[in-house]
């Protein structure tokens, strides 16, 4: 009989509603915990990911690093290789951040508190995720000394890149910093799959992801009663947003207006395009944020149907399945999931390059 290949087990630090452990699971892996302090998301995760251990419904910076090393210490005597994820919320580094960067924000010290469990638990691999933003802190901020300290306990860091998730297939334009980390040997980040240069694949559009009929026709203020479509349900609009909304075609925003439908605050400013526009079919969504179920939040206009996306919709978007459901009683819960997921295939290609990568040093 040939040795069975050691299987990957993966604990999702910040896991939010699933979107990394969705990927990784899809690319193969066993998704063994999950942790998060956002109860509406962490009720998602367990309802779609199911974890071996369950979750720790708890703030990160209260939570014993022993909790997890007793629970990696038993798959490891089984001969399991570790894979720790840590996706740290992005908000005090994002470019949608106006205020002034803080170091006294909170959330700036999530990846020291990740790290804690990194040191006394010595996972296989590593993935972090973040926003573009991250990379600029100063050279003694969070990102550096967190690759610094891997170095020392002896992983191979690869050069943290910005990766663009169109570049691997998913139906928007979206930037994110990713960390990858080994102790078996050196990494090297998955080759591009799409994009407009000779022999990459054609990116992937908002048609291909929501249009050709895939989904009920929709109002706005409704949600699909269809089962086989959980969470398509759009927001309610104004008489006011409604006849804006149905003057302006595919791509169009707010600048295409009549002059009677604009708001004062926009007619001198030239800024903030995206708002009240519509999506294009033949080309990547732009980027999803929390609010992407609202209009006035960006162009998250239905590139026909007189509405914003549904939160269906733009789950499909970050490419989660559709029989992924989203628990939580408002809209606005389950667009802050949404928005701050990772794309399940953007997860699910570095999950691919991590099974490689143990299989070559196995």
């Amino acid at each position: 009989m040939h040795k069975e290949k050691s299987k990957i087990k993966v604990f999702d630090f910040f896991s939010g509603c699933g979107g990394t452990s969705e990927g990784l699971r899809e690319a193969g892996m066993d998704i063994v915990l999950g942790l998060d302090n956002n109860k509406e998301a962490l009720k998602t995760f367990e309802r779609n990911i199911k974890p071996e251990c369950g979750t720790i419904p708890d703030d990160i910076t209260f939570v014993e690093t022993t909790r997890i090393k007793n629970i990696v210490d038993k798959y490891r005597i089984s001969g399991n290789r570790i894979l720790f994820c840590g996706c740290a919320p992005c908000q005090p580094f994002s470019t949608q951040n106006k205020k002034r960067f803080d170091s006294k924000d909170e959330r700036i010290n999530l990846l020291s508190e990740f790290l804690r469990f990194v040191e006394d638990c010595q996972p296989d691999f590593i993935l972090c995720e973040n926003v573009p933003g991250l990379q600029k802190i100063d050279k003694d901020g969070p990102l550096p000394n967190f690759i610094n300290k891997l170095e020392s306990m002896g992983y191979h860091v690869p050069v943290p890149q910005v990766v663009h998730a169109e570049d691997y297939g998913v139906p928007q334009r979206r930037k994110r910093l990713v960390l990858i980390a080994s102790q078996l040997g050196e990494l090297t980040y998955p080759e591009k799959k799409y994009g407009t240069k000779p022999g990459l694949l054609p990116f992937k559009t908002v048609r291909d992801a929501i249009g050709n009929g895939q989904y009920p026709v929709l109002k706005h203020g409704e949600e699909c009663k269809n089962t086989n479509f959980p969470n398509h349900r759009a927001a309610a609009l104004s008489e006011l947003n409604l006849e804006r909304i149905k003057c302006i075609k595919e791509g169009q925003g707010r600048k295409d207006w009549p002059e009677e439908l604009m708001l004062e605050c926009h007619k001198k400013h030239k800024g903030h395009s995206d708002v009240y526009g519509r999506l294009e079919w033949d080309k990547p969504s732009v980027t999803l944020t929390t609010k992407c179920t609202n209009i006035s939040n960006g162009r998250y206009g239905h590139p026909e149907q007189d509405r914003a996306l549904s939160v269906r919709e733009a789950a499909k978007l970050q490419t989660f399945p559709d029989n992924f459901v989203f628990e939580g009683n408002s809209l606005g819960a389950l667009a802050r999931q949404v928005g701050n997921a990772v794309p399940v295939l953007l997860a699910k290609t570095f999950g691919k390059m991590f099974i490689e990568h143990n299989k070559k040093h196995s």
